[in-house]
């Protein structure tokens, strides 16, 4: 049984799920600070597959240059996060998105 070549729609609709999937997580979930921080990292990565995908299906590098720097704004947006939830932890002795209510004016 042959399936057939893999086509550029089955790279948009895998990428397609998977940014569904991440905001889902973002208003399903909206009380663990480190569930919505992976849900928008997989939001980047859902991003990151269809920029591949079309960079791949045109023969253009462009989109893989656009995904590194990409990626390299997600790992810096992961360190500052994580940096900030582990002084939030320090002081509040919770990651709560409910009792974060310090930065508020």
């Amino acid at each position: 049984m042959t399936l057939g070549p893999i086509t550029l729609g089955h790279y948009l609709s895998l990428g397609g799920i998977l940014f569904a999937l991440s905001v889902i997580g973002i208003f399903l979930n909206r009380r663990n600070l480190i569930v919505l921080l992976m849900a928008i990292e997989l939001m980047l990565l859902a991003v990151n597959l269809n920029f591949v995908a079309f960079s791949h299906y045109l023969g253009d590098m462009a989109g893989q240059v656009f995904v590194f720097f990409i990626l390299t704004v997600a790992a810096a947006e992961s360190a500052i996060g994580l940096a900030i939830l582990v002084v939030l932890f320090r002081n509040r002795a919770s990651i709560a998105v409910d009792e974060l209510d310090t930065l508020k004016g």
